[in-house]
């Protein structure tokens, strides 16, 4: 029939689209309806759990109403798991003692008792699809008779952070092993960082645990063989006494630390015993020590390979030796490390012209332009005389190379008592850097921490540009690079500062003497500089003095071990 067609494959594809997107949709729809009848059920499981718990809390004797391990002390445990319909819920009871503002708080309360009631809290909680959900219910369980005074103290613990800011919500354990029946109870702080507990029994070894996630910890310490004087140490409770502390945590911060090589110096010459030193050669030869013109030339070429280090930290002086008879004469230019471009007059003024002299400075040349360098010669002669390139060296500073696997102290300067040993510090703790010179600390609390390097390693700090004991703030993050030398018995680290700004003093020169001793060295841009292998002995004079500045002398420098002294230049 005209105008009349079949079904085509598009048409077929459409419909079957359209349907899948129908039935997909119902399918959502159906298991959305399943999980909210689901967790109806189970929030209707959690409240009737929890009001369980509180029924049975008015039903028991009102001494017996409270926790099994928490302050009031009692028959109820304070977690249970309840298996119910394939879910599992956790019930917990929370039970304190409260004071009724009817009558006063605290030291205005006017019959002088705090503990009112018990205040009953159930919290109820389950997992759906990953997500946790809570029921919570609370109640007041009031004495059967009047009001009674009950044995005991009060317990006030604030917590703030390294600032004196109050924080809320902060985990307060309170642990008390002494008792019978002992106390176990976790409490969070309210909106004022405080966690209090009404009629906890007399004691002296309350120890107290302040957590967060993400946060350092703090808490009281029992006396021990190794901290037999503790600070702070466990809490005592008085009867009708409140026993208040402040505790302070806050957010955790990291430390890395790179172990290196120091700055060393190198040099590159060549005395021409043979040419294999030379890049290209022009009418020159090599010939008995010398680099010379070849034959009746004139003049002639010589180009050095490239020297220098891709690490190099500075570059110090070519020297030369050379001989040039009347009639000859020599210039020198200095070029990249391909021989190809001269450095320009900008950081090596005259090179363009060339160097007639027999030393030049290469310290304005850019290490990061010119890691690697190459040194040209032209020789020339208007007789018959020949001029000759006897040696020529550069001498500079290559480094710091990573120096891996080196042990270290990491030790901070809280201290939480003192016993036999001395001072028992908060933090102390070793570590290792990777074979790549680094090592990571995380979760260090705020402090000052000193780092020392052990003398297994091998090694001496000869510089740390960061002062020690470096000081991390809270959540923050602190690098410090050391640089090493190997070890010696007895060495002097001299740490040198301006006295108008404290800042630290690079480039001065520090002599250091005593009777068969008479050492050198200039402190590096940390402001620091190191003499190893000395002798023990209280009778160094150490001298510092850069130019501008008068010179200041040390007496009585006592060396014994790692030996570290603080000359301050005016």
């Amino acid at each position: 029939m005209r105008g009349s067609r079949g079904i085509t494959l598009i048409d077929t594809l459409v419909g079957v689209a359209i349907m899948a997107i129908t039935f997909i949709g119902i399918a959502g729809v159906f298991r959305l309806s399943v999980d909210v009848v689901t967790n109806n059920k189970a929030r209707t499981t959690a409240t009737a759990l929890a009001s369980q718990r509180l029924e049975y809390a008015h039903s028991i004797a009102y001494s017996s109403l409270g926790m099994q391990h928490g302050i009031p002390s009692g028959i109820i445990p304070e977690t249970e798991i309840v298996l119910f319909n394939g879910i599992n819920f956790t019930r917990k009871t929370f039970i304190e003692y409260d004071d009724d503002p009817a009558d006063g708080v605290g030291a205005s309360d006017t019959n002088g008792i705090s503990e009112d009631y018990k205040m009953v809290k159930v919290d109820v909680s389950w997992n759906i699809h990953g997500s946790v959900r809570h029921v919570i219910l609370a109640t007041r369980v009031s004495p059967p008779a009047l009001e009674t005074n009950v044995l005991g103290g009060v317990l006030s613990l604030v917590v703030t952070n390294a600032t004196g800011v109050a924080l809320p919500g902060i985990t307060v354990s309170v642990i008390n092993n002494s008792l019978s029946p002992t106390i176990n109870e976790t409490l969070l702080t309210d909106a004022s960082g405080t966690a209090m507990i009404l009629g906890a029994p007399t004691s002296t070894a309350y120890q107290i645990i302040v957590t967060n996630p993400g946060y350092s910890t703090a808490q009281t310490y029992a006396a021990s063989s190794q901290n037999t004087s503790p600070t702070p140490g466990n809490l005592t409770v008085t009867n009708d006494g409140t026993t208040a502390a402040t505790f302070a945590i806050d957010i955790l911060g990291t430390k890395i630390i790179n172990t290196w090589t120091q700055i060393l110096s190198a040099a590159w010459s060549d005395s021409f015993a043979n040419s294999n030193l030379l890049a290209s050669m022009a009418s020159t030869t090599v010939s008995g020590g010398s680099l010379t013109l070849s034959g009746s030339a004139a003049t002639g070429t010589a180009m050095s390979v490239a020297f220098g280090t891709t690490t190099i930290a500075s570059w110090g002086t070519i020297t030369i030796s050379q001989t040039t008879p009347a009639g000859t004469g020599i210039l020198y230019r200095v070029y990249n490390s391909a021989g190809t471009t001269l450095v320009p007059d900008s950081q090596l003024p005259g090179n363009s012209a060339g160097f007639a002299t027999t030393t030049i400075s290469l310290s304005g040349v850019s290490t990061s332009s010119y890691p690697l360098l190459t040194l040209g010669a032209t020789l020339s002669t208007i007789n018959a005389s020949k001029p000759s390139v006897d040696s020529w060296a550069a001498s500079y500073m290559y480094g710091p190379l990573p120096l891996g696997n080196i042990g270290m102290s990491i030790r901070g300067n809280k201290s939480i008592g003192t016993g036999p040993g001395g001072t028992v510090y908060k933090y102390s703790g070793n570590a290792t850097t990777s074979a790549a010179g680094t090592v990571t600390i995380n979760g260090l609390e705020w402090d000052s921490h000193t780092i020392s390097i052990l003398t297994s390693s091998g090694y001496d700090a000869a510089s740390v540009c960061s002062p020690q004991p470096e000081a991390l703030a809270p959540g923050g993050s602190l690098t410090t690079n050391i640089y090493l030398t190997g070890h010696t018995t007895n060495t002097l680290l001299v740490d040198v500062h301006l006295q108008s700004t404290g800042a630290a003093l690079a480039g001065a020169q520090v002599n250091l003497t005593r009777s068969g001793t008479n050492m050198w060295a200039v402190t590096d841009s940390c402001g620091q500089a190191f003499f190893g292998g000395l002798t023990s002995a209280a009778n160094y004079t150490l001298a510092t003095g850069v130019g501008g500045h008068a010179t200041t002398t040390t007496i009585n420098v006592n060396v014994s071990g790692q030996s570290r002294v603080s000359p301050v230049v005016n």
